[in-house]
């Protein structure tokens, strides 16, 4: 969990240079998938595994939404456990041996309702079915099969409450009242709310904690939001906790803290060049057993023989993959195994630990073959400052890195990043013989403090700089052609295109801008009600619109539509709770009053990015023909 609490935006989430080679066989025949292809629904994923290891669930098409599967283990008999319609399943988990609870919202609101059923299919409840209420989970309290901890905004939209709730009967017990400022609240092993997280001053963060439930909070350490202590989980005692820092240091560590007289006991691991966030335990052994962080690819550190002995004997078997373990058993011995790789959505895989078995579950996406799709590989490259910006960069098969069409592919967020993995997007457009650039700016995450906050208030600045030296980067080293570089994003990257756009016209050809923001100003009057606490701290990464009115004005696209050439399409959810539609229009009325070409493509049935199967062969059915309309 995260103390340093952040705005997000959709996102779809290098060590060294890398001399970027090709194929010489310009002869050399690719096979094209179409859309449908790359954005049809998985045949089945999502796979967890029961408590006591019987039974297996997972998510799967019907009606082309995806719903929620429940198989036992070694049987062929399925059960369909939910028939949603409208709209996927946005996420679910096992309560118990019995019931599964799952998270779904209406058309993209995002206000998520919790609702569970037996894995017979029998007793389907809507615990939290509220009106404009979101429900968040806190705790799924895994040794307490009948009770869960919940957050809402149902009480005050801009807040959410603890919730102690009863998956049997309903009943629901408020466990503390949020003042007003409390973002987040973390649990100790034994199920008890001791941590909350504060917004203090608008852009100070508090650390509160209290010894037992029946104890009132006390702040036990405040920083400006640019550092962080971030609490990941108790130690096994329920004394300390194992947490994620940057306090007095540029890359965030993994530190044991002294959380009742605010101390840094020990720190047990840490990486010179990159953040380290995440730390894995053995919840049966009692014992820490990896962290992990992101250079190019995922990285793992072992604390436990155990733990990478397993890690061991899968690579065995799936080297070639990335390896993932994405659910297991209360035993700790069967454990549900996930591959993927740059070119692959990879299978899943039940693995016995006592038996060292490992058995096939199923293909992900096994109409495509990872060997008629393109590599993604790792670039470095420097910024006009002087700051070393890493990203990737994804040739089509068969061509050389040399005088090609590319799509710059700036990510969302801002405060995210791009990673080595499968992205159905970026091989399409490789498939369409495409080149796709992605580059981590200054303020993407896991690069450092440093890193992240020279971006602040750089919006259509330095920020949009690094993305415009990496495109000159790609015009110098030959890789592209000059007069057919299109732009490409999402919600943040969808404000890079209309700044790129605005601010270097003549850099690119045409524009896809994916529900991004168009005008800083009426952007922070539309910002969902729970986001409302973060204001100030969003003022000062963003700008504020009344102190910083001048720099907003310079770097708020809408304002300058007169300078766009480039022909632009826009795609927008109706329902979007952050990037309000209005960001679009605006942008689309100011292309249209000066007949620049802009198409525009609104869904009423979706929110931020859309999530629907039909929508989303919409929209790259026809970003694909806009793109190829400009490009070749």
């Amino acid at each position: 969990m995260k103390n340093k609490i952040l705005l997000f935006f959709i996102v779809l989430t290098v060590s060294s240079s890398f001399m970027i080679g090709g194929c010489k066989n310009k002869k050399m025949k690719v096979k094209q998938y179409s859309v449908e292809d790359f954005f049809r629904r998985p045949e089945k994923t999502s796979y967890q595994i029961s408590p006591d290891g019987k039974y297996y669930s997972y998510k799967a098409p019907y009606k082309d939404r995806m719903n929620i599967f429940v198989q036992k283990i070694g049987k062929d008999s399925v059960i369909q456990l939910t028939k949603e319609t409208d709209r996927d399943i946005a996420g679910y988990f096992w309560a118990n041996n019995k019931k599964i609870l799952f998270l779904k919202d209406d058309g993209g609101d995002e206000n998520y309702k919790l609702h569970g059923v037996n894995i017979d299919g029998t007793d389907p409840k809507a615990y939290t079915d509220f009106d404009k209420v979101r429900t968040q989970i806190i705790d799924d309290l895994e040794d307490i099969p009948n009770e869960i901890i919940i957050g809402l905004n149902k009480r005050n939209p801009q807040v959410f409450d603890p919730y102690r709730l009863n998956i049997e009967t309903g009943k629901m017990t408020m466990l503390a009242e949020n003042p007003g400022n409390i973002m987040g609240w973390m649990t100790d092993h034994n199920g008890k709310l001791r941590i909350a997280y504060a917004i203090v001053g608008g852009t100070n963060t508090s650390l509160l904690y209290r010894k037992t439930e029946k104890d009132e909070f006390k702040n036990v350490l405040t920083t400006n939001f640019k550092e962080s202590l971030s609490p990941l989980f108790f130690t096994f005692d329920n004394k300390n906790i194992y947490a994620s820092s940057n306090l007095g240091r540029d890359k965030s560590a993994i530190v044991i803290y002294d959380i009742e007289n605010a101390k840094e006991i020990k720190t047990i691991f840490e990486n010179k060049d990159y953040d380290v966030s995440s730390l894995s335990y053995s919840r049966k052994r009692k014992v820490i057993t990896a962290a992990s962080y992101t250079s190019w690819k995922r990285q793992r550190y072992f604390f436990d023989k155990e733990t990478e002995n397993m890690f061991n004997n899968l690579k065995k078997s799936l080297g070639k993959y990335e390896i993932a373990i994405t659910s297991h058993n209360k035993n700790e011995d069967k454990f549900i195994v996930r591959t993927y790789s740059d070119r692959s959505l990879g299978a899943y895989y039940l693995y016995d630990k006592n038996t060292n078995k490992l058995d096939k579950i199923c293909d992900v996406s096994p109409w495509l073959n990872e060997n008629d799709l393109a590599e993604m590989k790792p670039i470095e490259y420097k910024s006009r400052d002087g700051l070393t910006i890493h990203g990737y960069l994804t040739l089509p098969k068969g061509k050389e890195a040399k005088n090609l069409p590319v799509v710059v592919n700036p990510h969302g967020g801002p405060w995210a990043r791009d990673a080595w993995t499968y992205n159905p997007e970026v091989q399409l457009l490789a498939n369409r013989g495409y080149a796709v650039f992605q580059m981590n700016f200054r303020g993407s995450t896991g690069y450092g403090k440093d890193f992240w906050t020279c971006s602040f208030k750089q919006w259509g600045l330095k920020m949009q700089d690094d993305i415009t030296d990496g495109v000159n980067w790609l015009i110098d080293q030959g890789i592209a052609d000059k007069d057919r570089i299109a732009i490409y994003g999402g919600s943040y990257g969808g404000y890079a295109v209309l700044a790129g756009i605005t601010l270097t016209p003549d850099l690119y050809c045409c524009a896809v801008d994916y529900v991004g923001v168009s005008n800083l100003f009426s952007f922070m009057k539309t910002i969902p009600p729970y986001w409302k606490p973060l204001l100030e701290m969003n003022y000062e990464m963003v700008g504020d619109p009344v102190k910083d009115s001048v720099q907003l004005a310079a770097t708020s696209p809408a304002l300058h539509a007169d300078k766009i050439k480039a022909p632009l399409f826009v795609a927008q959810g109706a329902n979007d709770p952050r990037v309000n539609k209005n960001e679009s229009d605006q942008i689309v009325k100011a292309l249209k009053d000066r007949n620049v070409e802009v198409e525009y493509m609104v869904k009423d049935n979706e929110g931020h990015g859309f999530h629907n199967q039909e929508n989303q062969f919409d929209f790259y059915n026809a970003m694909i023909k806009f793109l190829d309309k400009h490009m070749k």
